[in-house]
């Protein structure tokens, strides 16, 4: 009986190492399923796109959106996508944002798109902070006017950067807590989580002002997700939107509003 007992523990020793073993090679594949790049250019006919390759060994895509017309030095939103998404999917998006007179730089992920390289937490960051380096070098950008905006996984790319750089305004859209706290949500243990994303570690620490949009149907990353954000953050609002995960249309009149109580954007007038 006992040599059974012992033969039993083995095996399910054995399966439990299987199973975490498949957990931690497979999550990433998970975390970051890397879309096939668009058959067309999504950028032909818009003026003012500028598609670069960063980093010392121009790794990185990026493409910035300038204004249409801009009399002195711009601000600037640095915009990080979700995990399915590309930098490709959101060009036309931010004409509304260009209009107001604020450029717009999309980052593309390592091995994402056209970006050489693996994704992951490191590799995001360090993309990231290239990133900002050159938008923040830019004469006509203001360094002082940098606002981070991040969708779901991009929330975790963009908190990763305000904990090394600094912007002036955080947006983050159906963005979660951490990476490890949705897993765990799932019965995956955080121990067990490669690229956690701690978005909460990251808003207690920051000071200035933070905008959270969530849709309170969201069964990917649920609402509570931002709730427990806006408690982290110091000087944060919640907009709960009527709409899921990828559904959410854009509330630009609350996004205009929000950064212009930030500073950032003259009021809009009457005539605007």
């Amino acid at each position: 009986m006992t040599r059974v007992l012992i033969i039993l523990a083995l095996l399910a020793t054995v399966v439990l190492i299987a199973a975490i073993a498949l957990v931690w090679s497979a999550q990433r594949n998970v975390l970051f399923p890397r879309p096939l790049s668009p058959a067309f250019d999504t950028s032909t006919g818009i003026p003012g796109v500028h598609k670069l390759r960063l980093g010392n060994e121009e790794t990185t895509e990026a493409w910035l959106l300038t204004p249409p017309s801009s009399p002195q030095r711009s601000p600037a939103i640095i915009f990080a996508h979700g995990n399915g998404e590309l930098i490709d999917h959101w060009v036309a998006e931010f004409d509304v944002v260009r209009n107001w007179g604020v450029a717009v730089l999309l980052v593309e992920y390592p091995g994402y798109g056209r970006s050489k390289g693996s994704p992951s937490q490191s590799s995001i960051t360090a993309a990231f902070v290239e990133a900002y380096d050159y938008l923040a070098a830019l004469p006509e950008v203001d360094a002082d006017a940098i606002i981070g905006y991040g969708r779901s996984l991009g929330g975790g790319a963009i908190c990763q950067l305000a904990a090394r750089r600094e912007l002036t305004t955080l947006i983050l859209e159906s963005s979660f807590s951490s990476v490890a706290s949705v897993a765990g949500g799932m019965g995956v243990p955080r121990w067990l989580v490669r690229d956690p994303f701690d978005n909460r570690a990251v808003l207690e620490g920051y000071s200035r002002p933070v905008l959270l949009l969530h849709g309170q149907r969201d069964q990917v990353i649920p609402f509570h997700h931002s709730e427990a954000l806006r408690e982290a953050a110091a000087h944060s609002e919640l907009l709960p939107m009527d709409c899921g995960h990828n559904d959410c249309p854009r509330p630009w009149q609350q996004l205009h509003e929000f950064l212009s109580r930030s500073g950032v954007l003259e009021p809009k007038t009457d005539h605007d």
